[in-house]
């Protein structure tokens, strides 16, 4: 996923959270309706969430220390671990904590009845909007890949937050809008509780989702099946690889994938033809994935029998 799609699908959800924000605020004002204040905290949360994801796609982009050589790609999976917990403590439990009040003492909304009508019918065009532009961007980069799988397997984590935050935004919206509808229409506010406890809920299975996902590239993932394909491919391509003896991928950062493999070279060739080989196929790994930056060749003569004593030691070792 290109940085650059990824903020402008970040940059369109935040100026619709902002907006939303302040008219479902003063919708809460004027009627006292509970869903109004959830929706009015979670569009707040969105919002600090966006520019959590900015400043962690910024922060990413400095460049190596000594202390931190292989840069600080893992940012961008910090801030969006951040923004799950965020999500899950300012959204959906202020959302259930307003729910178990609303439900106990319900109240019904008697001024400004229209409002908050009109304010989530504005706020889900808003939101659909923006969950529109998420599409398309994420469009770009998934192929035919299903959203499910998208979410799960995409490196970059801006995008399916934003989609996640934007999908449940909008689910949020209806939750509500039903809430308030059914209480204008019966005058029993214990229906605005209901509708701000399914927002909370919701809230708290999207945060517990994001909190997953964002915790395993945090810990390290490795590359994607099709990658290693391609990767092994370009290995074995030359002359001078006879085989791969084991290999080990790890994302350093969305757009930055660091290679380390053992490759057997034939036991004749002398140091400098060996040298020529190892630059030949870092050429070739880097064409067939680019993102491959960093890269650990060690040459070394195969032996069938330590190569099956590695594999049991290692099941992830591929001989």
């Amino acid at each position: 996923m290109s940085a650059g799609g990824g903020t402008k699908a970040i940059l369109a959800a935040l100026g619709a959270n902002l907006g939303i924000a302040l008219t479902k605020f003063v919708a809460w004002l004027l009627t006292g309706s509970s869903s109004m204040l959830a929706e009015a905290i979670h569009s707040v949360a969105d919002s600090g969430n966006q520019g959590l994801l900015l400043l962690g796609g910024k922060r990413s982009t400095r460049k190596a220390t000594p202390e931190h050589p292989f840069g600080y790609g893992r940012e961008r999976y910090v801030y969006a671990f951040i923004v799950s917990i965020v999500l899950f403590s300012v959204g959906g439990l202020f959302a259930l904590y307003e729910a178990w009040h609303k439900i106990q003492h319900p109240e019904a909304i008697e001024e400004w009845k229209w409002v908050p009508i009109v304010v989530l019918v504005i706020a889900i065009c808003l939101e659909g909007y923006s969950f529109r532009t998420a599409i398309k961007e994420s469009n770009h980069t998934r192929g035919k890949t299903s959203w499910v799988d998208y979410v799960r397997r995409a490196k970059a984590p801006e995008l399916p937050v934003v989609l996640l935050e934007d999908a449940g935004a909008l689910v949020g919206l209806v939750f509500a809008l039903l809430g308030v509808g059914l209480t204008l229409i019966t005058g029993n506010g214990i229906w605005d509780g209901i509708g701000t406890g399914a927002i909370g809920l919701l809230l708290v299975a999207i945060a517990g989702i994001l909190a997953v996902e964002t915790k395993s590239l945090l810990i390290g993932e490795g590359a994607n099946p099709e990658d290693v394909v391609k990767l092994e491919k370009a290995i074995c391509a030359g002359p001078g690889v006879e085989r791969i003896i084991h290999m080990k991928t790890l994302y350093l950062g969305p757009e930055e994938l660091l290679v380390a493999a053992k490759i057997a070279v034939p036991p004749t060739e002398q140091a400098q033809e060996v040298a020529r080989h190892i630059n030949e196929t870092e050429t070739r790994i880097r064409e067939a994935l680019p993102i491959a930056r960093v890269i650990y060749l060690e040459p070394d003569i195969y032996h069938p029998a330590k190569a099956t004593n590695m594999t049991a030691a290692d099941p992830a070792v591929a001989n």
